[in-house]
């Protein structure tokens, strides 16, 4: 048990929407995934279902490519939580993400958010403050499409910042 108590304990999963079909296709919104971001975003699914790490809540950017990357990762999902859509997600940066994160609410334990890059990596890397090195490491170097960082921290939603989280798994596509 934590020195704040385990009804602390929190879990943030933070994954970067599947690789999107190119800007000139559609309006930047309205970008679908490709072939391979929809296969990617479905095994991110496996491979979150596999880690056994559950979150209560989903909220995603409301640009198409991170909808179709969370339906792709449902499926897979043995108990899906509930799920939100907010433009707020598409135009922030790694602090707006972190402004959601603290917004929650406390009986809350854990939030998947699935956003845009530069920000979900920003903000990966900015609150592991802990973790595996070889884990940390990887994060720090890349992030790409479908990535999924997972992260614990032990203090209430509105007490999150950097370096407050322990980075405690990461998935890529390619596996590296």
């Amino acid at each position: 048990m934590s020195e704040t108590g385990d009804s602390d304990r929190r879990l943030i999963v933070v994954v970067r929407h599947g690789k999107a079909v190119p800007k000139h296709t559609a309006e930047d919104p309205d970008r679908d995934l490709t072939a391979r971001g929809r296969r990617n975003a479905g095994e991110a699914g496996r491979w979150l279902e596999g880690s056994g790490h559950r979150v209560d809540l989903a909220v995603s950017s409301t640009a198409l490519r991170t909808r179709r990357t969370w339906q792709m990762m449902l499926p897979h999902l043995s108990a899906p939580p509930p799920a939100y859509y907010t433009e707020e997600l598409y135009h922030a940066d790694a602090g707006g993400l972190l402004a959601v994160l603290r917004r929650q609410a406390p009986e809350l334990s854990g939030v998947l958010l699935v956003g845009h890059n530069p920000a979900v990596h920003e903000l990966a890397a900015a609150l592991a403050g802990s973790g595996a090195k070889g884990l940390r490491n990887h994060l720090d170097q890349a992030f790409p499409t479908s990535s999924v960082a997972v992260l614990t921290v032990a203090r209430p939603w509105d007490g999150i910042g950097p370096g407050t989280a322990r980075l405690a798994d990461l998935w890529t596509p390619d596996g590296s």
